[in-house]
């Protein structure tokens, strides 16, 4: 698994504490990022397996880690 930058931390802990987040709400949670960073750091945990996206209408998507990239965020967040 790559390292995760401090913002990959932030987002993995609120995906993780909040499962099924709206992205917009993910983005509330950290004003110490550009909703750009955080849309681009949710895309490419996206395309590494290690958060899944569900449209859930209107051009809006809620968040999760799955289950098996969760214990593997959570060793890493740990260290």
């Amino acid at each position: 698994m790559p390292p995760y930058s401090t913002a990959d931390h932030s987002l993995l802990e609120i995906i993780i504490r909040s499962p099924g987040t709206m992205i917009d709400d993910v983005v509330f949670q950290c004003p110490n990022l550009t909703w750009n960073q955080v849309f681009t750091a949710i895309d490419r945990l996206n395309r590494e397996g290690v958060v899944t996206l569900t449209p859930k209408g209107g051009g809006h998507y809620s968040v999760q880690v799955l289950d098996q990239a969760s214990q593997g965020a959570l060793a890493v967040m740990a260290s």
